[in-house]
């Protein structure tokens, strides 16, 4: 029996006697575990008025708050659920998730330290604090949970991805590039080791492999925003504004409109001496200003000097 046939059964058992709260647990579940998150929701919460002491009615519902997106709901879910199962560790650990979502990170930390007391060889909670930290801006203590991370798991592309950048941050590219490669070993498809890369070559002015790296990076992931804009400024550069103001285009068809796209394709323009388009796209940038990285006023100021 396939599991939607199973759901219907469940159903059809409900409607005769909607009491069986044996059979509405599990269709709750069901439901919850093919995605039916809406449903499996009204289904625990349901249980939840019944059975207002169950732990894992209360996990639950956490977990069905979490795939929806409502961070806050989770968040007192899971403190039900620990109220009534203190010892139980995963909704502690799914409550840390959630405060790094609402951006509560000493709170976080706090979920994932109590879990590694239970067991300390927790590979996934000590980059959750590495994550924590990162999101703090405590590079350092970031660093050593990442690191405590692959030590137990060296298998974790994340937690060296992470330690690749704040490599990168600290302005230690030989080290973040070996990171990004190591990542590569382990998740050859991983784009944004590549893009990365990218990124270090570009600055140390190693044109070649920058272009190289971003390639592949686009290969991978075709709606890569970054990755074309560094592309099209390395080919503004060399003068290559005919196959820049291509990849603009082939930039715009795959991620859609974007600010700094915009304002990248109408330098791209105003090379190539085409002055409606240039304006054209100024103007565009100034429309999807939220993912505009200069100051609008800077663009307005840009257009009225052209104009003027």
């Amino acid at each position: 029996m396939s599991k939607f046939d199973k759901i219907e059964e469940l159903q059809s058992i409900l409607k005769d006697d909607p009491s069986n709260l044996q059979v509405r647990r599990q269709l709750a579940v069901l439901l919850l575990d093919t995605g039916y998150n809406e449903e499996a929701l009204q289904n625990f919460l349901y249980l939840s008025q019944i059975s207002k002491n169950d732990s894992g009615i209360f996990y639950n519902i956490g977990i069905v708050y979490e795939k929806l997106k409502q961070f806050d709901n989770a968040k007192n879910a899971y403190l039900k659920a620990i109220e009534l199962s203190p010892e139980e560790v995963d909704a502690v650990y799914n409550l840390g998730l959630v405060y790094i979502e609402l951006k509560e990170y000493d709170k976080a930390i706090e979920c994932f330290e109590k879990v590694l007391e239970t067991d300390d060889k927790d590979s996934n909670s000590y980059f959750n604090i590495g994550i924590a930290n990162f999101k703090k801006g405590d590079l350092i203590e970031a660093m050593d949970n990442f690191q405590h991370t692959v030590d137990l798991n060296d298998e974790d592309i994340y937690a060296h991805f992470y330690i690749g950048n704040i490599f990168k941050e600290f302005g230690d590219n030989e080290s973040a590039r070996e990171k990004f490669n190591k990542v590569l070993e382990i998740s050859p498809d991983y784009s944004w080791a590549y893009y990365n890369l990218a990124v270090i070559s570009y600055d140390e002015g190693d044109i070649d492999a920058a272009l190289l790296d971003l390639e592949k990076t686009l290969d991978l992931n075709p709606k890569d925003v970054d990755a074309y804009m560094i592309y099209a400024k390395i080919l503004a550069k060399t003068g290559e504004y005919e196959i820049a103001n291509d990849m603009l285009r082939e930039a715009l068809k795959n991620c859609g409109g974007n600010g700094d796209l915009f304002y990248i394709y109408a330098q791209i323009k105003k090379y190539l001496n085409d002055n409606d388009a240039y304006i054209n796209y100024l103007n565009k940038a100034l429309e999807y200003n939220d993912t505009l990285s200069i100051n609008p006023k800077n663009v307005k100021a840009e257009i009225n000097n052209f104009v003027n």
